[in-house]
């Protein structure tokens, strides 16, 4: 089942309409996003448990979620040398 944008907005609250599309797009179902959000927020938790790592839908989308989070940040230019 593909996702919809009630999904997608009901586990990452509101987003825009290219990230909703690209969510979709992997094929992922709810629950994977769901997984790769808990990832992305607890990596050092689950990984201290031992759990394995994200399968491949579920890694996409933390790279996908990653790659978000970095647009929605302002870039902090280098100082002068």
């Amino acid at each position: 089942m593909v996702l919809t944008r009630k999904d997608v907005t009901s586990v990452l609250g509101p987003v825009d309409e290219m990230t909703i599309a690209e969510i979709a797009s992997t094929g992922a179902s709810l629950e994977e996003l769901r997984e790769a959000l808990i990832w992305l927020n607890n990596d050092e938790v689950l990984m201290g448990e031992s759990r394995p790592l994200p399968a491949s839908r579920v890694a996409a989308l933390i790279d996908l979620l990653e790659a978000e989070a970095l647009r929605d940040e302002p870039v902090t230019p280098l100082p002068p040398q």
